[in-house]
């Protein structure tokens, strides 16, 4: 090909509006070729019913039909990033890349490593925010250290914030495209196959927004937006959903930020990934029953709330938040079993993982993490069940045996072990 190119790489960010870095990479005086890579690196690890790589799928798909319209398409490419990116040095003249930045400790590797070998071929690798509203060292303590609690965090993340956070670049207006006309791999060459599990819409239902601090808690109503698989893969502007919760709802609006706090605990304490963020709490002797950890993974604990929550999730990839923190403080607090295994299952699962918040809501819940529910507060399943589901539609639809004979008797009873994790807890104290 040996076109001369500025090349944008999509990642995280799969839309041509509101898109910081391809914006910039338009502006530049040489035409955009966009390129994504399928990471073998991840995928390797995946099962091949895999719903999330289905959905990237499905949304470059979506990308490629409207960039085709502009007479240009994206370079899908499959294997490890730095290998590709040999071969496009190869098939381009690439005269700089962009991407938009991303927090986690794997892509930070990665692109540390496609950086140097780009710097060698004096390419330079530029990336803008655009994951987040404010990221790494914005909103800190006066002496640069950053907050470990939410509140005094998200009071300052709203005095920064300004109508400049929240405007577009418009970067659907802007015509600098390569004309190329690239095929996608299909799935199956990609090394997957469909899942059989319907993605939620990335329109956004204002109604819901609008009344999401009545509705949220309930799981049997549709009280939440169902937005963020989109705003992990991207594929709708956070600047777009900040506009929106400003306006219409200041629960929503807390919510967002609490996602902007999480990734800043990942960027300043990566360690959280393997560690307690709370070192005190190492000591903890976590009983790991893996027979309790396969019923409470399958739905089968004999609580009809956390059992529902979990069918939930393995039937749809989606768990409603109350749900996941009745789930994660029953299998940290009841069962005793270490708080990575739970968060490595949701990882598995979940249509939205996200790193930052998953690590942090299963650390939150465990009493491990910033922030978090101190240990000795332990949720009773059957007052959580009365509190949010007091008429038991939520659980009737996933859990249909529930209150009948046929339905197995809860592994442990609730006393004995709220008993037992606060005796645990206080003597793993360090």
């Amino acid at each position: 090909m040996n076109k001369e190119v500025t090349i944008f790489w999509f990642r995280r960010d799969f839309r041509i509006e509101d898109n910081r870095s391809l914006f910039h990479a338009l502006k530049e005086p040489y035409p955009v070729q966009s390129v994504f890579i399928f990471d073998t690196n991840i995928l390797e690890h995946l099962p091949v019913r895999d719903a999330r790589v289905e959905f990237i799928h499905q949304e470059i798909e979506r990308l490629q039909g409207e960039l085709r319209q502009r007479n240009t398409s994206i370079d899908v490419r499959i294997g490890k990033p730095t290998n590709i990116w040999k071969r496009l040095l190869e098939d381009y003249e690439v005269k700089r890349v962009w991407a938009n930045r991303d927090y986690e400790p794997y892509a930070q590797e990665r692109d540390k490593s496609v950086y140097e070998l780009l710097k060698e071929n004096g390419i330079e690798f530029k990336a803008k925010k655009d994951h987040v509203i404010f990221e790494k060292g914005e909103v800190t303590k006066e002496n640069g250290d950053p907050y470990v609690v939410y509140t005094p965090y998200s009071r300052l993340w709203k005095s920064k914030l300004t109508a400049d956070h929240m405007i577009p670049s418009n970067s659907a207006a802007v015509s600098n495209w390569a004309k190329s006309r690239h095929a996608t791999p299909t799935l199956k060459e990609v090394g997957f196959e469909q899942a059989g599990i319907d993605f939620p819409s990335r329109n956004t239902d204002y109604n819901i927004i609008q009344s999401y601090d009545e509705n949220r808690d309930v799981p049997a109503k549709r009280g939440t937006s169902r937005l963020s698989i989109h705003l992990r893969f991207g594929t709708i502007s956070i600047r777009s959903l900040m506009r929106d919760a400003k306006k219409l709802n200041e629960k929503y609006l807390n919510e967002l930020i609490w996602r902007d706090f999480y990734q800043s605990i990942l960027w300043h304490f990566p360690q959280v990934v393997k560690e307690n963020f709370s070192k005190k709490y190492d000591g903890i002797k976590w009983r790991n029953n893996e027979e309790e950890f396969e019923k409470w993974k399958m739905g089968k604990t004999g609580y009809p709330i956390v059992d529902a929550g979990m069918r939930e999730l393995n039937k749809t990839g989606f768990m409603h938040n109350r749900v996941r923190m009745i789930v994660a403080s029953f299998l940290a607090k009841h069962l005793l079993i270490d708080w990575r295994w739970g968060e490595a299952y949701f990882a598995e699962k979940l249509l939205d993982f996200e790193l930052a918040s998953n690590n942090g809501g299963w650390q939150w819940a465990a009493g491990t993490g910033v922030d978090a529910q101190p240990y000795f507060r332990i949720f009773n399943p059957y007052a959580q069940t009365d509190k949010f589901d007091r008429d038991r539609k939520y659980i009737n639809k996933w859990v249909p045996e529930a209150y009948t004979d046929s339905y197995p008797k809860p592994i442990v009873e609730h006393k004995f072990a709220r008993e037992r994790a606060l005796e645990v807890y206080k003597a793993g104290i360090l």
